[in-house]
């Protein structure tokens, strides 16, 4: 049975250069998601969020191969953030954040076999949150780069694709700050994570 990487289907949307911003066209996408606000390093429902993500995700894609004989490499945890001040990600004003974590599903996970994934999963996690879904998203046009190092050293290079690179190219925000955690960083040296930091932009 072939096993399906989307990191290598979809690779644009998971590459790009460590120094320069480049342009993507993102295209519809599923997803499952879960909605928070505050702090992710101490906020309890981040830690939730987390655990029903990869619990339903892992069990869905089991699901998938047993009934319909396809399989794929669950894909890396994606976050969207948004705040009232742009400035407070550059900031790292943590406490003012507004997130969405989520992991890709492919477009065979349909509502059956993501709400018999929610439900074994909750017989392990007990209620689910409240906002854990299976949605599309859609991107369009975006702006990222690849960031190496800590997560708190993202800062000098938002404050960059806001104040330097989207004027100078004609943009605006389109859309929530989105990153793509391609390493893991229970295992991963904060100085060796790497991070896809993309923003959906339009014309100004």
């Amino acid at each position: 049975m072939e096993k399906t990487d989307f990191k290598r289907a979809l690779k644009p949307l998971f590459d790009a250069p460590n120094d320069a911003f480049v342009a993507v066209e993102v295209p519809r996408l599923q997803f499952v998601k879960v909605d928070g606000a505050g702090d992710p390093n101490t906020a309890e429902a981040c830690g939730s969020a987390l655990a029903w993500l990869y619990g339903v995700s892992y069990v869905a894609k089991f699901a998938a191969k047993s009934a319909l004989s396809r399989d794929y490499v669950v894909p890396p945890l994606e976050g969207l953030w948004s705040a009232d001040d742009p400035g407070s990600f550059v900031r790292r004003e943590k406490d003012r954040w507004r997130w969405t974590m989520m992991i890709m599903a492919p477009d065979f996970i349909d509502r059956g076999l993501f709400e018999g994934a929610v439900a074994k999963t909750a017989a392990k996690l007990g209620g689910p949150p409240a906002s854990l879904r299976l949605e599309a998203h859609v991107e369009g046009l975006s702006l990222q780069t690849l960031h190496r190092g800590s997560y708190d050293d993202e800062g000098p290079v938002l404050a960059r694709l806001h104040r330097e690179v989207m004027p100078e190219q004609g943009f605006t925000f389109n859309g929530p700050h989105h990153e793509i955690y391609l390493s893991d960083p229970r295992r991963t040296e904060p100085s060796r994570l790497r991070t896809i930091l993309r923003q959906p932009v339009k014309r100004a």
